[in-house]
């Protein structure tokens, strides 16, 4: 199990990042999903282990990591494997190779984010939905072999986009109903009146009671908990 570093949030999802279960968390840009993807990867390393951080974005940064490593940098650092395919094809290569990499010394898979290059080669043209979904739903059953084989969590993240629900908006993942259907545990980090928090909202959980949430404030050194006031 690896702690988010935010006890809130442990909390919520009955003590941190379970072995064999993947793990969605989704929200718009800036709303903390890749800190919290390498804030896992740092506790990951803290307890001895190493991560997998596959980065489709680019937004993993060294001076993001430091920031939140605060200590011991250059040995966290020594732990993490960054994978950086420019394609959703490329993304699933990697995929496929999972089992080559992840040994007894691997703790946790991250796939930051897992729909960006979907939507990159989407491009709007719906006619390659069906393709694209079919393959994404390769990619995360692949996945989910390799974490339940290795007993390892995975935390993967996703973009959002605009849906309309009820005559009102709202916003979900891209190929939503893959994204679920894989997914052991489900988050959604939303904006709050105040700056730099969000709410965590589990919307998906084996062991937990729904709907239950916590508040996180993002900050230089990464995601801690927030006693919100509203």
């Amino acid at each position: 199990m690896i702690s988010t570093g935010a006890g809130g949030l442990d909390e919520l999802l009955n003590g941190g990042l379970l072995a064999e279960n993947m793990h969605l968390v989704f929200g718009e840009a800036e709303s903390g999903k890749t800190t919290l993807a390498i804030q896992c990867a740092v506790n990951c390393a803290r307890i001895g282990y190493k991560t997998i951080y596959i980065d489709t974005e680019g937004t993993f940064s060294p001076k993001r990591l430091a920031q939140i490593a605060s200590e011991n940098v250059e040995e966290i650092a020594s732990c993490i494997i960054l994978a950086r395919p420019s394609t959703f094809r490329e993304q699933g290569a990697i995929l496929d190779k999972l089992d080559e990499y992840v040994t007894e010394k691997v703790g946790l898979i991250v796939v930051d984010t897992v729909t960006a290059l979907y939507s990159s080669e989407l491009g709007g043209e719906k006619k390659k939905t069906f393709k694209l979904n079919r393959e994404l739903s390769r990619q995360m059953a692949y996945l989910a072999q390799i974490i339940k084989g290795h007993k390892v969590p995975a935390l993967i993240t996703s973009q959002v986009r605009s849906v309309f629900i009820a005559d009102e908006i709202s916003v979900e993942p891209p190929a939503r109903r893959v994204l679920d259907f894989w997914s052991d545990v489900v988050i959604s980090l939303r904006f709050t009146s105040q700056s730099g928090v969000v709410r965590a909202v589990l919307e998906k959980h084996p062991r937990r009671l729904l709907p239950q949430s916590c508040f996180l404030r993002i900050g230089q050194e990464g995601i801690v908990d927030y006693k919100y006031v509203g």
